[in-house]
């Protein structure tokens, strides 16, 4: 990721907005990052849906196996306290 100074990102805009379409880019005022452009593609991704845990289950690659979720009938054991 590349960093800019305020005044190199104004005059090269058109340099940075290309830039963007391979990784963000941050430009920094007075030598501080404020500012991170990215390409709509890249925002889309991050601002996109989740899936929810039904879904996510739902696509999992053990969503065929056979699991036991029955539980263990037999009594606790004793302990001392």
């Amino acid at each position: 990721m590349r960093i800019w100074q305020l005044q190199e990102a104004k005059a090269k805009f058109s340099e940075l907005v290309k830039l963007t379409q391979y990784e963000p880019q941050i430009v920094s005022i007075r030598g501080k990052e404020e500012v991170i452009v990215l390409s709509v593609k890249e925002y889309n991704y991050l601002k996109g849906a989740k899936p929810s845990l039904t879904e996510l289950m739902q696509q999992s690659p053990l969503k065929n196996y056979d699991i036991d979720f029955s539980r263990d009938s037999s009594p606790a054991r004793n302990i001392e306290l």
